[in-house]
């Protein structure tokens, strides 16, 4: 199963987790991380994008501990024309430039599952019909998950 996670879901276990929601999110992702780390069954993607944007976070940590996790990954994408064109598909239709280059990356990757905690990025995401891969919450993903 592969999987790539936006810049957003990546971040999320750093974000205070006063809120319900957040916290729960944060812990999601942290036990996708772990299990990733453990099984094989799992396949974690990166891209240029994602290295593009991780590395204009401003905070040292958060760009360290993001970098570091897509150092796990098994699988890179690299930005191409194809890609691009792609992205700008997604860009018509209302998805921000970067948010539609990440879901080109995990289409072009052939992910299963598109990971993303921003619901405006997901709602349009999910009415995407011609690509397979699926648009998912950390709370989505988790149950989309299971142990073989």
């Amino acid at each position: 199963m592969k999987i790539y996670f936006d810049t957003c879901s990546l971040q999320r276990p750093l974000d205070n987790r006063s809120q319900l929601r957040i916290a729960t999110e944060a812990e999601a992702i942290l036990g996708i991380l772990f299990w990733l780390s453990e099984t094989d069954t799992l396949d974690l993607i990166s891209s240029d994008a994602l290295v593009f944007e991780v590395e204009r976070i401003p905070n040292v940590y958060r760009k360290h501990y993001v970098l570091e996790l897509l150092k796990e990954s098994n699988i890179f994408i690299e930005l191409n024309d194809e890609i691009e064109v792609h992205a700008k598909t997604f860009h018509a239709i209302g998805i921000k430039p970067l948010d539609a280059l990440h879901l080109a990356c995990a289409e072009s990757a052939k992910a299963d599952y598109f990971c993303t905690c921003d619901d405006k990025l997901l709602k349009k995401a999910k009415t995407l019909k011609e690509i397979k891969t699926k648009a998912v919450s950390p709370l989505e993903l988790i149950v989309e998950v299971k142990e073989p």
